[in-house]
């Protein structure tokens, strides 16, 4: 919880800097505040917060978590000085609101109840409502704020209404007590019904067909950073909040809801893959790209070991890692083009090479290329999910070839055409070279040595 009060501290620390110099500190407040919150995340927790561990506990699994969000977090914010450059008379709100939705996402991480579960799904939403919407002059940014807020309320209404149901059925929120009940009684209707609701709500968290209809046109009209922290530190938090609940309190009745979540994941892989190959902006492009992984997380549910938690943070991580790279090439062209169309990023090659060649190399790892950290966290899934799920790998496969299509069209795009499309004499700053730099050798390093991981986050 030392972390979450660190975070929380900075993100009032940023907010109020806006008084300053129209917010141009808020960025330095964030980073400086987000690097002493991953320093104390590898210390033990403080004895103080015993008395909360009923609402939330920093235990390792958290810590992992936390520490993974921290870093792709961090990471952003060392691209918010170019990306919200058309931001600055309200970026201090901005990064604010970033910081505030991690508190949500740490939050999520340790809950210990469904009370705790409900406040970080909301603590983690009401800020995306809002940076969704950032560029108010723009109507498509607008359409996903009140798209994104009009389907998360309805969303939330599933959840609220599986907690009664669950409540009313158990008497208790607290999710070891719900997974004992479960057990004991594995018919209860009011029981297994709150299941489902739950279940559904937390597809449309993240983004599992065919609760996924919000998310290309909410990724799409969002600021270009606000769609890669959605497309990863949102997706961390929501996938383990979900692993969570699931794991833990609805253990005793997975033959419910098993092959419910089966279904979604074949719908998911099959129709953001093929949906996918149909767009023409990458922006759009990668947003069904985000669909259909988390397809492929979903596939941690089935024979799980003890590994499986290891296996989904390390794919999180990977994937989080490649959509920072795409994005922050996305946002440069965006910024100097006006669109994002694949004829966009034409020649990109010949004018920024470590821009092309991270994008490319993101990409590749989330399509699943040997040698990369994708193909180790896809490789980890898959070989876990052949116990009990062989079909629902073969679909995942499949739809991991047909992703290579539309990687491939941008790809083509940024390094197979003779003449540059970009005339302008702007070049990329040295933060985004630097963190170009880590990306590229944290991909490749941990599709080398994937053991790595398991060493820098303190396994």
């Amino acid at each position: 919880m030392s972390v979450l009060i660190i975070v929380f501290l900075t993100a009032v620390a940023a907010l109020f800097s806006g008084v300053f110099e129209q917010g141009k500190f808020a960025r330095y407040i964030g980073i400086l505040g987000l690097i002493i919150a991953l320093y104390v995340s590898f210390l033990p927790e403080c004895s103080f917060f015993e008395h909360y561990r009923h609402m939330y506990e920093y235990g390792s699994n958290t810590a992992l978590f936390t520490k993974i969000s921290i870093v792709t977090t961090l990471l952003l914010f060392f691209l918010g000085g170019f990306a919200f450059s058309n931001h600055r008379s309200h970026q201090s709100e901005l990064y604010a609101l970033m910081l505030f939705a991690l508190c949500g996402g740490i939050t999520l991480f340790g809950y210990q109840n469904l009370v705790t579960l409900f406040l970080g799904i909301e603590i983690l939403s009401i800020p995306l409502y809002v940076m969704a919407g950032a560029n108010k002059t723009d109507l498509r940014s607008n359409e996903a704020s009140i798209k994104y807020f009009l389907m998360g309320a309805f969303a939330t209404g599933f959840l609220l209404f599986g907690i009664t149901f669950i409540y009313g059925s158990t008497g208790t929120f607290d999710i070891y007590k719900i997974h004992d009940f479960g057990a004991a009684h594995p018919k209860d209707v009011m029981f297994i019904l709150g299941v489902i609701l739950m279940l559904c709500a937390l597809a449309f968290k993240v983004a599992l067909a065919p609760f996924h209809m919000w998310s290309p046109d909410v990724y799409y009209g969002s600021p270009s950073l606000i769609t890669a922290f959605m497309a990863s530190v949102v997706k961390i938090s929501g996938f383990f909040a979900f692993f969570r609940l699931m794991n833990i309190s609805f253990a005793g009745v997975t033959h419910e809801w098993i092959n419910i979540l089966g279904v979604f994941i074949i719908i998911t892989l099959l129709l953001a893959n093929v949906m996918g190959l149909a767009q023409t902006n990458a922006k759009r492009m990668l947003a069904y790209s985000s669909v259909s992984h988390a397809g492929y997380i979903g596939l941690v549910f089935f024979g799980m070991t003890n590994l499986s938690t290891y296996n989904l943070a390390f794919y999180l991580f990977a994937y989080s890692l490649s959509t920072v790279g795409v994005f922050m090439c996305l946002i440069w062209v965006e910024k100097l083009k006006r669109e994002t169309s694949f004829g966009a990023f034409k020649g990109l090659a010949k004018s920024e090479p470590l821009l092309a060649t991270v994008a490319a190399i993101s990409m590749l790892s989330m399509a699943g290329v040997p040698l990369t950290a994708g193909f180790m966290g896809k490789f980890a899934l898959f070989s876990q999910a052949m116990n009990g799920a062989a079909f629902l790998v073969l679909v995942a496969v499949l739809g991991s070839a047909v992703s290579i299509a539309y990687y491939l069209r941008l790809i083509i795009a940024m390094f197979f055409f003779k003449e540059t499309t970009f005339k302008t004499s702007e070049k990329v700053t040295i933060t985004y070279n630097i963190v170009a730099v880590v990306i590229i050798a944290s991909i490749i390093i941990l599709g080398v040595f994937p053991d790595l991981f398991a060493k820098q986050f303190g396994l």
